[in-house]
Order: structure tokens, then sequence, then C-alpha cells
């Protein structure tokens, strides 16, 4: 069995190296005779594969594209051999049986490898199996790459599923994946029993929205909440996965001033009123007695006195009513909350 899978994996490196970019893999079982433990070929043989990890049946496409699949399962012919086949970039799981049913051979996380996608470097590794479905990368560009797709709050779903921004059957195991990851991503038409259920079903599901977004942390991530973001300045609740929170701009309100301040001046410098007495005699001029002469009225003012006036603390205990406005100056403009942003396009894998 050994040298059969090395065989194998020899044979299919060989048709490897010899395809065009594609947007999908294959696995070293892909154009290989099967045989059974006397090294007779096993005609007729059955390969079940499924999304890595479950016993979801996961098609084998006859092209590429991903446009034929494969009857499920895939049958080999009378000497043994299976077709080409292509799936999805990620992983599987396989299981091949004689005709009988009897298992030959079982393996999970089988990686479908695929050819370069190319776009410079000439890199002999195609760069969409390096990640898993759900990885996130961030790209300088702006347009949809091979394996990946925007998290722009669209929808992905199969080839008739009307799905927004992928409509393909290479979508299943990121739906799959979001479907159990974050049950707030909306489903169209509502969950149903499991998400292979609702992919069967033509279902879509709304991909992640990080449109205008940074992305963070999750506050706890496995562990005990570290307190950094919490859903008093954060908005949101800082544990939960797809939460969104934060704003581009803030308004002060009376909340957010500091303690102050502010400084009355009122001046009473003191004043006198004149008045005149006009019954009084200030001063007399004649010559001798009983002669004519020519008095002055006596004019004076008044003390000079304050009002008393004061501004000042109301006393311990006390009850006094000081209420006054001052002048208002300046606006109740926002002003901005974001650091410095070099903005790019971030991507899902498929």
């Amino acid at each position: 069995m050994p040298r059969l899978l090395a065989a194998a994996a020899a044979f299919a490196a060989l048709i490897l190296g010899a395809w065009p970019a594609l947007a999908a893999g294959s696995i070293p079982l892909s154009l290989s005779v099967q045989v059974d433990t006397q090294g007779r070929p096993l005609a007729g043989c059955l390969l079940y594969t499924y999304a890595a990890g479950t016993t979801t049946p996961q098609s084998a496409y006859q092209d590429g594209g991903l446009t034929i699949p494969h009857p499920w399962p895939v049958v080999c012919d009378a000497a043994g051999r299976l077709p080409q086949l292509f799936f999805a970039d990620g992983s599987i799981k396989v299981r091949l049986t004689d005709r009988a049913g009897v298992q030959v051979l079982g393996a999970d996380g089988v990686l479908v490898i695929g050819p370069s996608s190319g776009g410079g470097g000439g890199s002999p590794v195609d760069p969409t199996t390096v990640f898993s479905t759900g990885a996130i990368q961030h790209r300088y560009g702006t347009g949809p790459i091979s394996g990946w797709v925007r998290a722009n709050g669209r929808t992905i779903g199969s080839a008739t599923s009307g799905a927004t921004e992928r409509a393909h059957a290479d979508a299943q195991p990121l739906f799959e994946y979001l479907w159990s990851a974050d049950p707030s991503l909306a489903v169209a038409g509502g969950r149903g029993a499991s998400a292979n259920a609702d992919w069967l079903a033509g279902k879509t599901i709304a991909l992640p929205d990080a449109r205008g977004r940074a992305l963070a942390g999750l506050d706890d991530m496995g562990s005990t909440a570290a307190g950094r973001l919490t859903s008093s300045f954060f908005g949101a609740q800082a544990t939960v996965l797809g939460a969104a929170g934060g704003t581009e701009s803030r308004s002060l309100i009376a909340a957010n001033l500091p303690p102050h301040y502010h400084n009355v001046y009122l001046y009473d410098p003191g004043h006198a009123h004149g008045y005149r007495r006009p019954n009084e005699v200030a001063n007399f001029f004649g010559v001798g007695p009983g002669s004519a002469g020519v008095a002055g009225l006596n004019n004076s003012t008044t003390d000079t006195a304050t009002t008393g006036v004061k501004i000042a603390d109301a006393p311990a205990g006390g009850n006094e009513d000081r209420t006054a406005t001052t002048g208002s100056a300046m606006t109740a403009s926002p002003f901005a909350a974001v650091g410095p942003r070099l903005l790019t396009t971030i991507y899902l894998k498929l």
C-alpha cells in the first residue's frame, strides 16, 4: 500500500506539473490505478469524498472550473483507474472501497493541491492552498481574486442561489464554515436544520462586512476578557465574533468636559450725587446795615459710598442663589476619531 500511494503521488505530481493555471486543484488519487492487497486492479472501486472533518459529501469535478461534477461516489473503470478529479481549494476527506463496499483506504485532511495561479514570482505553489477556509488576508487591490471573496457584506451560495459576491460550487466550504462560526450572519429564508441542508436548498449567506472597518482581536480569544474593548466605549459586546463598534467621529457633550471654572469680574468704584439746598444761604455780601447784598446758595454732594455687591461662594450652610450665564463661544461640530489609515481590500478564503 505505501508503494501504491507513493506511485500515485508521483504520477499525480507529473500530471499537476503540466496543468494550466486553474482556480481549483486535485489530489494524488486522480488518474491513479487502485489495486487490492494482492496487487490486482480494483475494477469498479468506489471513491467517496467529503468535506474535511465531516461526513458531508463533497463533489469531485471533471473540470478545473468546477462546473461538471462527477457522480457521487466516483467509480473506477475496469482497470481500477480513477478519472481526473478536481476539487475546490482546501482539504477533503476520502474513503475508497471495492465494488462490494469493503473499505480499502480512508484519509481525512487530504490537501487539494493545484498549480500556481500566476501573477509573478514564479512560485510553483498555489497560494490558495496555503490558507484554510475562513482565513483573512489584505490585498492591495480592489477586484475579486481566485479562491477568495471580499468581506463586503454581500452573499455567497451555489451556482443557482443568486448570490451577489460568489455563486459557485467552490463557495460551499466557506458557506458551511460561516454558517457554523457566526450565527448572526443572515441566511436567505432563515436557517434550516444544518449548513449543508441550507447549501443544498440553494440558500445564500451574508459575508462579514468589513467595509470601512479596521480589524481587531476579540477581547477574550479563548482567555478571560482583557477589558481593552468594552461595550461602554466600543459600543458592542467585544467578546462576540463579528461584533462591530466604534465610530468615525465624536461630538463632545457636557459629561465629557473636566471640572473647570470661568472667571467673572464685577467692578463697583463707588460714586456720589450732587444736590442743591435753595433755602440755605451759603454766604452773604453787603455794605452796612440795611443795605442790599448778594447771597449765594449752598451747593454740595452726597457722601461717597459703594453698593456692597460682591461675587463669592455661599457661606457654609447658606442658601444663597447665584445663577448666571457666561457668553457662548465656538460651535458643536464633531471631531475626527480615526487614526491614520492605508486602505486595502479584505478577503476571506473560500
